[in-house]
């Protein structure tokens, strides 16, 4: 596996700061939805992303693992931190993007991969990952574990993307939903933000079938 063991591999999933009260809200102790399950409720916190591409995900781009199942009929995760589309949210400068808020209020979800997919098996949601950005038109995905090599580790880790880009947004796709229990991180941009979540989450203790991950800043993380 490119000398990296498939027990360490971490998953993370981006949202705005505002996002983390209705996720915590969602379901009896807190989950990430899709976009076509977020689009039947009344939207609530900062949408991120391009809308042009979730529609495209929701309507048009299925999976080769599972055909009848649309990319945006999964909640998606980056294997790496300090993305792409993170680095279009600093430049605020994207056509396509309507978000203008910038990187700081963006905060990273980190997951452990094989906790996910343990659960994921056990609730008979359907993953898989693919090897470069899947809101693209063209994109292979897979959904065995042996098929991890396929993705291109050195692109997915390197701080300097110019030439691997697609490969740099690999993604990991989980149907339908996924239980905040399984955040084992929440890293932001700094202390101010930090503070933040931290009061979001002391907000929730009260239901104490939330759990609080760890919060951590991470500047490196970002742009």
């Amino acid at each position: 596996m490119n000398h990296i063991s498939i027990n360490s591999i971490k998953l993370y999933h981006i949202v705005h700061i505002d996002k983390l009260p209705p996720i915590l809200n969602s379901g009896k102790s807190g989950r990430l939805i899709c976009d076509s399950e977020a689009q039947k409720q009344v939207p609530s916190g900062t949408t991120i992303g391009m809308n042009v591409i979730k529609k495209r995900r929701m309507n048009e781009l299925t999976l080769n693992s599972y055909p009848d199942l649309h990319v945006g009929d999964c909640v998606p995760f980056y294997f790496c931190p300090r993305s792409v589309m993170l680095y279009m949210f600093h430049r605020k400068n994207h056509p396509d993007i309507e978000y203008m808020g910038g990187q700081e209020p963006i905060v990273h979800l980190v997951f452990n991969m094989m906790n996910v997919i343990e659960w994921a098996n056990q609730k008979d949601r359907r993953w898989a990952f693919t090897t470069s950005n899947a809101g693209s038109f063209y994109f292979d995905d897979y959904s065995n574990l042996c098929d991890i090599d396929k993705l291109d580790w050195a692109a997915i880790n390197t701080r300097q993307w110019n030439n691997c880009k697609e490969a740099k947004q690999a993604e990991f796709l989980v149907e339908k939903s996924l239980s905040w229990k399984l955040v084992d991180e929440i890293s932001v941009y700094s202390d101010e933000y930090h503070d933040k979540v931290e009061k979001i989450l002391y907000n929730q203790r009260h239901r104490p079938q939330v759990r609080q991950p760890q919060i951590t800043v991470k500047p490196e993380w970002y742009y």
